[in-house]
This record gives structure tokens, C-alpha cells and sequence, in this order.
């Protein structure tokens, strides 16, 4: 699926899918265990608006082991692509993006080969 800008701006709307999208774009790949941490919100709640995410292929995931692994689809037409990046560039030192990504740098056991115990 190609996504249009509709549903680009509605999967945006919302502050958590956006808060997840901007941590994507900043860090690449991140397990399901990374956002609940860095956004200090239940595992099914950041499940719940990744499987949003998903569905409308702003995201891709894969499996590894128990662990869920997310990144933002590389397939995104240009103009979609270039709207992640500027809002990434805009609003890296606002709250709550700041405070997110400063959350996840400091998490301990952050997953390398194996995600969190």
C-alpha cells in the first residue's frame, strides 16, 4: 500500500503515535520494550498504536525471538519521508520528543542482541 496524506496526517494527529514515529525516525529500529520505556507507557497501549502504524504502512516490523522489533517503512514516497524527517528536526528539543529520546538513551539493558529481561 502506497499511503496518501490523509492517513499520513491521521496516524500524526494522535501524540503518542507521534511521539513513537519521531523516536523511529531518530533511532532507526527500536523494540517494543524501548518505546514502553522511553514513553512510560503500558505494553499494550504502544502495541495498540503500532499495529495502527503498521496498518497503514507507516511502519514495518519483525520478530526476533520474543521481541517485536519496529522501523519506519524504507518503501514511504519521498514526500512522506521528507514530512517525518522535518517534523523530526523541528521539534528535536521540544518536550515531550527531548524528554522521550533522553529517556531511552538513558535505559539500562537496552537490547543489543537480546531484548529486555
Amino acid at each position: 500500500m502506497i499511503i496518501d496524506a490523509e492517513t499520513l496526517f491521521r496516524m500524526l494527529a494522535d501524540p503518542t503515535r507521534l511521539r513513537i514515529i519521531m523516536l523511529l525516525t531518530a533511532e532507526g529500529e527500536l523494540c517494543v520494550c524501548e518505546l514502553t520505556h522511553a514513553l512510560g507507557l503500558s505494553q499494550p497501549k504502544i502495541s495498540r498504536h503500532l499495529a495502527h502504524l503498521r496498518e497503514s504502512s507507516l511502519l514495518l516490523s519483525h520478530r526476533a525471538g520474543q521481541w517485536m522489533y519496529y522501523r519506519i517503512n524504507p518503501v514511504l514516497p519521498d514526500w512522506a519521508q521528507a514530512i517525518l524527517q522535518q517534523t523530526l528536526s523541528g521539534n528535536r528539543t521540544t518536550r515531550p520528543y527531548v524528554d522521550d529520546h533522553r529517556v531511552l538513551t538513558d535505559m539500562p539493558n537496552r537490547p543489543a542482541d537480546s531484548c529486555c529481561a
